[in-house]
This record gives structure tokens, sequence and C-alpha cells, in this order.
């Protein structure tokens, strides 16, 4: 379908809503186009600290090929149109070596991260560490004494971070079921319905009370985790989040533009999924990782808090965990909201649901930045071709020594 949003108005059958927002092809428009539908709160950057970006050896498109699980042979070209690439960055040793956009895009345009803000979040907790505002042992309890009366009772910041809570929530984004849809209503992702009680992420909560086995079990993604951490950041540090982590991560770490992120009707962060940048953005952030977490000289991320995701591995707890299976044969583990896969050397990841991706391989000094509007939330077979033509581009770069 093409036309979408175009026209003044545009036709029924082409304008994008709350309710389908997210649903092909709407999402190829949405998808940077979030705060007209969804309100948010900005993150501002600082124009006096831009990080530049400059050109260097240009990544030759044709020379990464892939092959399929079936044998069959991608061009960088193939694999871009077949997984409704909307951005893609490639940065070597801080230089932008590819980049291309789809669908209305540029360079300076934000786009939803789904959930590779997650992984933005889990970096926002080591400089909070570092500063003696957080504490990973802390019980979350003690900051928010409501979550005594649910199953989060007991949960530590660690347990929250690394997906180990014994929480029973059933993630599942094509059944959808009753938690997920309340959840997105809480978060105002969805559309309240007629007779809905007000809701919000703070309230959404109380429902929570049912426990499917003990914190610090194997990694359970539950989203709500994550919205949870930033409530207990607003907390503890008298700030609220998207202004924690502009002044904190964002404006140090150079961004070029402003950001975003999705807020519920009493303005608290949907944290976990709901941040909008700029590819380019991204791409500075995965370079801050990439140096060890320091931007001409500052030190804004712990470099033991990165070297910490990386090498704290506990490979038993991810594959006893339900994501696994989506990374076949692979040697993974999963902490600080990172994915980390150990083949051909630690490659740090974020994964955002309609294919939202960043790669850091620090060895090689490589960024990979890719935003997507695929029609399914998961698909097994996008996130395997992403993961070999991603592996393909790794094997034309040397790691430093």
């Amino acid at each position: 379908m093409t036309g979408i949003m175009q026209g003044f108005p545009p036709p029924p059958d082409r304008q994008v809503t709350l309710a389908n927002w997210r649903e092909a092809p709407f999402s190829t428009w949405a998808f940077h186009h979030v705060r007209e539908i969804v309100p948010s709160a900005d993150i501002a950057n600082d124009p006096a600290r831009v990080r530049p970006l400059e050109p260097g050896p240009a990544l030759d498109p044709a020379a990464v090929v892939l092959a399929d699980a079936a044998g069959r042979s991608w061009t960088t070209g193939a694999f871009l149109e077949a997984s409704a690439t909307d951005a893609l960055v490639v940065m070597r040793s801080g230089r932008i070596v590819f980049e291309t956009y789809a669908n209305g895009m540029d360079a300076g345009t934000p786009h939803i991260l789904m959930s590779v803000s997650k992984s933005m979040l889990g970096l926002l907790a080591g400089i909070l560490v570092d500063r003696g505002v957080l504490d990973t042992g802390l019980v979350a309890d003690t900051v928010m004494p409501e979550l005594r009366e649910t199953a989060y009772r007991g949960a530590t910041i660690r347990h929250l971070l690394d997906m180990r809570t014994g929480i029973a929530f059933d993630e599942d984004y094509d059944a959808m079921p009753e938690q997920m849809v309340a959840y997105r209503k809480a978060s105002n992702w969805n559309p309240v319905e007629a007779g809905d009680p007000p809701s919000d992420l703070r309230s959404f909560y109380r429902v929570l009370t049912a426990a499917d086995g003990a914190h610090g079990r194997g990694f359970h993604y539950v989203s709500p985790n994550t919205d949870l951490l930033a409530l207990l950041f607003e907390r503890l540090a008298g700030e609220r989040y998207a202004d924690l982590f502009a002044r904190l991560l964002f404006q140090p770490a150079g961004a070029g533009r402003p950001a975003y992120v999705t807020v519920d009707r009493l303005g608290a962060a949907r944290a976990a999924g709901g941040m909008c940048m700029t590819a380019r953005d991204l791409a500075r952030i995965g370079q801050l990782v990439v140096d060890g977490g320091r931007v001409d000289g500052e030190q804004v991320v712990p470099s033991a808090w990165i070297d910490d995701i990386a090498s704290s591995a506990d490979f038993d707890g991810w594959n006893a965990g339900g994501f696994a299976p989506m990374f076949p044969g692979a040697t993974m583990h999963y902490r600080s909201k990172w994915y980390v896969r150990h083949d051909g050397g630690p490659l740090l990841f974020g994964v955002g649901v309609h294919g939202q991706n960043l790669f850091v391989d620090r060895a090689r000094e490589l960024v990979i930045v890719k935003f997507s509007s695929q029609a399914r939330p998961l698909d097994p077979d996008m996130i395997d071709l992403t993961t070999r033509w991603v592996e393909a581009c790794r094997s034309g770069y040397e790691a430093r020594s």
C-alpha cells in the first residue's frame, strides 16, 4: 500500500492511528513519526557538544554477501529490502563507512528503538551506580513500598537488569494475551476501550501479583521490568527519566539531534521500548561502548560496567530462557539489558521488535545500527538473516590486538 498519511486528510484506509501504528504497512510511516501518535517527553541534545561523524573508507555493500540457512546467496541490497530496512548505519573506528535510508527517512529522522531502548537504560544504570545513586543489590520494594503487594516483592535491581525476576508475565507479541494488552494500554500504546478505567504504568504493577518462580531464576524476558527500573531511577535521583538520560548519557555521547521517549498519561517513560532517536545518534552511543565509555577524554559510562556486560556470562541461565531458540547454536548471555554473543569474539547488541538492532564489536571497532519496519514483531527468518549479514560484515574486518 502506498500513500500512507498522504493527502489533506489522508484517505481513511491510509491513516495511521493508535490502533494500527505497529502494523504493516502503516509502520513504515509510524515508526519515524511516533510522537505524532503517542505522547512523548523530549530528550534534549547539546548543540555545543555534538560529536562529529566523519566518513571513513567506504564499505562496499557488494562485497558483503551472505548465505541463508538454505544456502541461498543474498546481496546486501536484497537483504535490506527483504528485512524492511528503514535505516542502516555502519561505523568503523568512529567513522561512517556505510549509510542508507528508506521510507522517507534521512540522517536527521528519529526512529523508534523498540527494545533497544532497554540497552540504553542498561548504560544509564551503570552511570547511576558509579555516581552512588543506584546499588544493584538494592531491593526494589525498599524504594517503592507499593511493590510489596506484587510479585516483585524481594526483587533486586540486578534481578530487574538481567531479566531474572519470577514474574508471571507472558510476553507473546502474536497472541497478545490480556495482560499484554493491559500493559500496552497503560503505556498509551493501545487505544482504551469504552468502560476501561484510567490506567498508567505505575498502577499497572498492581496487577502483577502472580509469581512463576523465584527471583534469580534463568533468563525470563519481562518488558515491565525495564519500565519499573525507570520509575526507580526517578525516585532515587529525583529527576524524570528523559532528563536523566539526556544529561548523563545522551548529551555527553555527543548526540547530534534531540530524541524523545513515549510516556503514559501521567508522564512515566516507556523505557522498555519507547525511545526514538536518529540512527547516527544510536551509532554514537554504540561508539561510546567501543571506546570504553569515554568521549573526548571524559568517562561517561564506567569502563568496568561495559566490561561486566561483556564478561559476566551465565550461559546456563540464558539457555534456560525463552529466547535461546531465536539464536540456535549460539553461545550467548544477557547482562544489564544487553545481549552478548561469544561466537567470533564478543558481540554486544540490543534487539527490538520489528527489526531494530544495535551491534557493537569492540575488538573490531565496529558499530552497526539497523532500523526496520518488519511486519512480524519477532521474525525468526529475519533475525537469522540479519545475524548472518552482521557476521559477514564482521568477517571483513580484523580484530585489534
